[in-house]
């Protein structure tokens, strides 16, 4: 047990404190133990949790096709000029033979590749149908606590089930292109409900004025308290970087704001409790695989199949 905990005191030391190079292997060590629901994992993020708290989480979704990797690689350049530093996540489908990442966005951003103010880590989904790995809180925990700026959390492009990236971020930013849909498709998607920055992506194609136009008069008839924040709608060409500094700005002003008014402490005590709630479950399930409880659970499924129980009944005698 001494050797574990010395070795977790090590590598979490490397990432906290070690040169670029160091630093950014000890990273991808310790994101990788995310990954592989290492045994360590528990001290990993018990080390870890006096560090963090510092980042600006900035969630990016929309729809396949918009350019989300794009722009994302165009706002690091933004936020890099600014001299902040940044972390990336860049959650990608999966491959139906190794369960890996299949995109590799870390291809797409590869003008960032000697930036040791950059970190940028393709994540797999793994199935997960809410555009995010299961693993995505804890490896956002990791590059928070080392001392990023900026996290951004770019999720796979699977349609209306991506607003899950809301509930991980400080900020959530929506990308909608021309082309992709009309603004009731967007409704129905639910993004006017969750993003707190709109971009709207190749504005040099026809159309993105009336993209523009169509969300800033859905969002205008939204039911908001007279101190609520206003989503603003923005254009961008991220391709050659027009609009992308309007966009940080954003950003910026986003999270003054949700600082000021206690915004970002809420989000950030619910996200906090979705996390305790998933591991707990998670650890439910895994007791209940154990051979003696995967027995009881047998029993009280049979039981419950014959008519002697109901459900209820037999999951309160499962927890008990």
């Amino acid at each position: 047990m001494s050797r574990r905990s010395d070795r977790v005191d090590d590598l979490v030391a490397q990432a906290l404190g070690g040169e670029a190079t160091t630093s950014h292997r000890a990273v991808a060590r310790l994101i990788s133990l995310v990954e592989d629901e290492s045994p360590v994992l528990r001290e990993v993020m018990a080390a870890l949790a006096p560090h963090t708290g510092h980042a600006h989480v900035v969630g990016i979704t929309g729809a396949p096709g918009v350019g989300k990797s794009t722009s994302t690689n165009a706002i690091v350049a933004a936020l890099r000029a600014t001299g902040r530093t940044v972390g990336v996540l860049a959650v990608d489908p999966s491959s139906p033979f190794s369960g890996g990442a299949l995109l590799g966005d870390r291809v797409r951003m590869g003008d960032h590749a000697g930036d040791d103010g950059v970190y940028i880590r393709s994540m797999a989904a793994r199935g997960h149908l809410g555009g995010l790995s299961w693993s995505t809180p804890q490896a956002m925990r990791v590059l928070d606590a080392v001392g990023y700026d900026v996290v951004l959390v770019e999720t796979v492009g699977v349609g209306q089930s991506e607003v899950e990236v809301a509930g991980l971020a400080d900020t959530t930013v929506v990308m909608l292109a021309p082309g992709m849909g009309d603004g009731i498709q967007a409704a129905k998607a639910g993004i006017l409900e969750v993003g707190d920055l709109y971009v709207v992506n190749k504005a040099d194609r026809d159309g993105a004025r009336r993209v523009a136009s169509d969300l800033r008069a859905m969002l205008a008839l939204a039911d908001r308290r007279g101190d609520a924040w206003s989503p603003p709608v923005l254009q961008t060409t991220a391709q050659t970087g027009d609009g992308v500094a309007e966009v940080v700005a954003a950003l910026d002003e986003h999270r003054a704001w949700s600082r000021e008014s206690g915004e970002l402490q809420r989000r950030r005590e619910r996200r906090a409790r979705a996390e305790i709630e998933a591991i707990a479950v998670a650890a439910l399930r895994a007791r209940w695989s154990g051979v003696g409880d995967h027995a009881q659970l047998g029993s009280l499924a049979a039981a419950v199949a014959a008519g002697e129980s109901d459900p209820y009944t037999a999951a309160d005698a499962l927890l008990t």
